[in-house]
């Protein structure tokens, strides 16, 4: 789905009957159906999906395989053990996650919403399609596998074609289209006004980072923190919209691992930790454990109190409508005194 010169591809609507029994084995998946009005036709959900808060009495169908409340170093270390014992078993085994086939089929769904960008994040599709292929109903597989902004839009509006909703999803993208380019148009206003970049307002707040309005605040996303990792996909496009430069990701590529001597060397002047899975407890516990803490030190946004920890669970690592409230989050962080969004005390803290 993803296309690389960010062209929103807007798909036919669906010729056979609108899915009325849709399973999403994916959070962002199961928020877009909500999205679009069609929450009561959810019958299962993966381990993952917690929003709205009426699918938790839905059963769920994965579960994971390794202890998920580990620290990074824990979980990474865990994910390499299981990745390589499944290397070495039979190749018809998820080393990291369990589809319980038979419940799936006995819900009967007619409409299965999965992902096709990332065997650690959830549930492989292969394993999805196996399991299809011993039901006895006729049920469609939707694979979401988005990379930008646009594909993002564009799993909406499919999401909408299989449900005979594509009208409502035209709307739902339209008003994320008028928010991001709300916040875009304010970023720009705000330069404009001299305001530097992440300066605080004449009545306090946080503190200013020193460049001129011409020099972009240099931005480090950490998705991971033991290993590091650099957030990617649309993690950097989300940066420019909020009128910073991610110095380490690449708009629409993976993210990629590095190490601390790469984020030390990248001089960032504001650094926000979002690690995928992680609530913002979380991500404030793991910031200020000895491993992680010893080494945020070593950053000039440590001397300035530019570190932020944000709810990567529920934001920037859920690639659906909340992805523009991660932009207004991050337009918040980086111009205090400009924005004020509700979801920023709730989803982020500086350390």
């Amino acid at each position: 789905m993803h296309n690389p010169i960010g062209i929103m591809m807007e798909p036919a609507a669906s010729d056979s009957r609108p899915a009325v029994r849709i399973v999403s084995l994916l959070p962002a998946a199961t928020e877009i159906v909500a999205a679009l009005g069609l929450a009561d036709r959810l019958v299962g959900r993966s381990h993952e999906c917690d929003e709205p808060a009426s699918v938790a009495t839905l059963p769920a169908l994965t579960a994971p395989r390794i202890d998920p409340a580990g620290t990074s170093r824990q979980i990474h270390d865990a994910v390499g053990r299981a990745l390589a014992d499944a290397a070495d078993g039979p190749a018809t085994t998820n080393a990291l996650y369990t589809l319980d086939a038979a419940r799936l089929a006995a819900l009967e769904p007619d409409l299965i919403l999965t992902q096709a960008a990332c065997d650690v994040c959830a549930v492989a599709t292969a394993d999805v399609r196996a399991a299809v292929c011993r039901m006895s109903v006729p049920t469609r597989v939707l694979e979401l596998s988005p990379a930008t902004l646009a594909d993002v839009y564009a799993d909406i509006l499919a999401v909408g074609a299989a449900t005979g909703t594509l009208a409502k999803a035209r709307e739902v993208v339209a008003r994320l289209r008028a928010r991001v380019a709300s916040v875009a148009y304010l970023v720009r206003a705000g330069k404009g006004q001299g305001r530097r970049p992440g300066s605080a307002p004449a009545d306090g707040g946080r503190p200013s980072d020193g460049r001129q309005d011409a020099e972009p605040s240099r931005i480090a996303m950490l998705e991971w923190l033991d290993p590091p990792m650099a957030a990617g996909n649309w993690v950097p496009e989300l940066v420019a919209l909020a009128g910073g430069r991610d110095v380490l990701g690449k708009p629409g590529e993976h993210s990629h691992w590095i190490t601390w001597d790469d984020v030390i060397a990248a001089d960032p002047d504001i650094v926000i930790l979002v690690p995928c899975g992680f609530t913002l407890d979380r991500v404030v516990a793991e910031a200020e454990s000895p491993a992680i803490r010893n080494r945020l030190k070593m950053l000039r946004a440590f001397r300035t109190r530019r570190i932020y920890a944000v709810d990567g669970h529920h934001l920037f690592n859920r690639p659906g409508p909340r992805l523009v409230d991660s932009l207004e989050v991050l337009a918040d962080l980086l111009h205090p005194g400009i924005f004020s969004f509700p979801a920023t005390p709730r989803f982020a803290r500086t350390l």
